[in-house]
């Protein structure tokens, strides 16, 4: 993979998670009482189906960092070689998920 298919494949990921998160702001909006119109386990429910949505938020917030950081090593001229040990990431560890950081050596430790 090249910088450019590398940094084309980041900017639709980016794209995802946006879109993910514009499906699932429902999710995540604030849990009300409504005790006259909703019992108790509807309310438990409720408020864990928010908690998974903010994790979920979590995660692609997480993910779109390593995106950020990884389009950066791409404009620095960086990507694509290990942060630790400064050897250069195998291809199809790349193929798999650009963002990465650590050759497989250094990922395992």
């Amino acid at each position: 993979m090249d910088d450019n298919q590398a940094r084309q494949r980041l900017s639709v990921r980016l794209a995802e998670l946006d879109e993910e998160d514009r499906i699932s702001a429902e999710g995540r909006a604030p849990v009300t009482l409504q005790q006259d119109s909703v019992g108790r386990l509807s309310r438990m429910d409720a408020l864990q189906v928010q908690a998974m949505a903010l994790a979920a938020e979590r995660r692609r917030a997480a993910e779109r960092q390593r995106i950020g950081a990884a389009l950066g090593r791409l404009d620095e001229g960086e990507w694509g070689w290990c942060l630790r040990c400064g050897e250069e990431i195998a291809e199809a560890r790349l193929e798999h998920d650009p963002s990465v950081t650590l050759c497989v050596k250094c990922a395992s430790e």
